[in-house]
């Protein structure tokens, strides 16, 4: 049975309440601080710390529960160190409340070190770990969402749910731990320590994963503002495991451009791109690109939908429609399709970095965020346009959206036809090609050419200039047959592979 109770908080909300529900039990309770003082003066009775440990709070509170008679009393084993605990005068600790100095808050503030540094908690982990690891004595309370647990169990805590508590508290502590490793990596810009370590938090569970067979959840990250730290769902049904990661590239496609623009995207590969004087403009022209793929997908737009847009989009069927904002118009017109979501979305700096999971270990890079280290034409032709060079631009940006192997045909800042996730290079100009009917301008390659054979395609379908990474051992061969074309080619120097 809970006899004596140790509770220190920051975070005050309910404290009061429990701490009183614990007095009419019986329990005794100690306390330090903030906490000890509100408890006073809302009469309850409270032990403090420093008269358990008969030390004073130094340092300004950095160290006050950190003494042997605070952790003998959490750490003492029943049956096991009762003559120990007698000799050196401690007395046993069944419950531990405890919640965190709020660093997951503080690191997003912008505080300098010194500020930010005080907001690392030191007593609070310290207890919480070792009241979870003597969970067979002690319960470890870390969320006040479980106080209501403790209530319906009458203080008498089964094992199982012993268990689950130390869980949520090395999940806890771990977490926050990772948040100022992250922290302090970034300020000392080490990209790649020792041991990977990341802070998330659970925004959601999901309805399954990427098939209904597999479980699933969201998590956002604790440090830093990215676009899933501060969306907003307007309307609609809950998202999907394959709605985020779909909406995931829908969002940052349209990120790309500072122009107007609009992207469609179906399974994680965009299915037309359009840049626009209007928003209504840019959307008519994703959605020429492939009218078939657009429909059941995502389309997302870097500027706000208005009502003219809105009576377009409402014509087709859409999973998600993604923007900075919706005017009031719009959002009327569209809210009238009950599943559709809508999310308001927040032009955040993109993490820097990303990851993968192989089995049993994660790869994590850099996030590709470059676009070019170059604009080099190669060709003998070398008289370019300003129109041209921002159209093989605009269709580099898409195709580096694309999954490899991928190949991107535009006009006009209008994506006419994508290749991607073949084996073979060929093989995704062929369908690019193909997919834009001969009407395509440039022609787009996520990476280098290794034959010709992708170059002679393109004269066939009167390509005019083409934008890819050079690199090849054969570029003479694929620079000789565009100059045989006549088709001007650029090198940028930098390769977007996405697997």
């Amino acid at each position: 049975m809970i006899k004596r109770a140790l509770i220190s908080t920051y975070d005050k909300t309910g404290v009061v309440e429990f701490a009183r529900y614990l007095e009419e039990n019986n329990v005794e309770i100690i306390s330090s601080g903030g906490t000890a003082k509100l408890l006073s003066e809302n009469g309850i009775k409270v032990t403090k710390v420093s008269d358990v440990t008969k030390f004073p709070e130094i340092f300004n509170g950095r160290v006050k529960t950190l003494h042997p008679k605070i952790h003998g009393g959490i750490l003492a084993r029943q049956g096991k160190d009762e003559e120990e605990m007698k000799a050196n005068e401690i007395e046993k600790i069944d419950l531990v409340f405890v919640n965190l100095y709020p660093f997951f808050e503080k690191v997003n503030e912008g505080l300098d070190f010194d500020k930010l540094v005080e907001f690392i908690d030191i007593g609070g982990p310290t207890m919480i770990r070792s009241a979870a690891k003597n969970l067979k004595d002690v319960v470890i309370l870390t969320d006040n969402k479980d106080i209501d647990l403790l209530k319906e169990k009458k203080l008498n805590i089964d094992f199982e749910t012993r268990k689950k508590l130390a869980l949520k508290a090395f999940n806890l502590t771990s977490a926050y731990d990772a948040s100022i490793s992250e922290y302090l990596a970034r300020e000392t810009g080490t990209d790649f320590p020792e041991y990977h370590t990341v802070s998330y938090k659970k925004y959601s569970d999901l309805r399954y994963g990427e098939n209904p067979h597999q479980k699933a959840a969201f998590y956002v990250k604790n440090n830093g503002k990215y676009s899933y730290n501060d969306f907003e769902q307007l309307h609609g049904k809950a998202l999907s495991y394959n709605n985020l990661r779909d909406a995931d590239i829908a969002w940052k496609v349209v990120n790309e451009f500072e122009d107007t623009a609009c992207c469609g995207l179906k399974h994680n590969t965009p299915c037309g791109v359009g840049i626009g004087e209007t928003v209504e403009e840019a959307y008519q022209k994703a959605y020429e690109g492939d009218q078939i793929s657009i429909f059941g997908g995502i389309v997302s737009f870097n500027r706000t939908v208005d009502k003219s847009t809105a009576l377009k989009l409402k014509e087709i069927f859409l999973e998600i429609i993604i923007a900075p904002d919706f005017d009031d118009d719009a959002l009327e017109l569209l809210k009238k399709k009950k599943n559709l979501r809508l999310l308001k979305m927040t032009k955040n700096n993109f993490d820097d970095f990303e990851s993968i999971t192989i089995d049993g270990g994660i790869l994590v890079q850099n996030t590709d965020k470059e676009f070019i280290n170059k604009f080099e034409v190669v060709t003998k032709n070398k008289n370019i346009s300003e129109k041209m060079k921002k159209e093989l631009e605009f269709a580099y940006k898409v195709v580096k959206y694309s999954k490899s192997n991928a190949i991107a045909v535009t006009a006009n800042k209008k994506l006419l036809g994508v290749g991607n996730g073949e084996a073979n290079r060929i093989w995704a100009a062929e369908q690019a090609l193909e997919r834009a009917k001969g009407k395509g301008a440039v022609l787009a390659s996520d990476a280098f050419f290794p034959f010709d054979d992708v170059v002679k395609l393109a004269a066939k379908y009167n390509i005019k200039a083409i934008i890819q990474p050079g690199g090849s051992i054969r570029d003479k061969d694929s620079i000789k047959a565009c100059d045989e074309n006549g088709i001007t080619m650029v090198f940028t120097g930098m390769r977007h592979f996405k697997h």
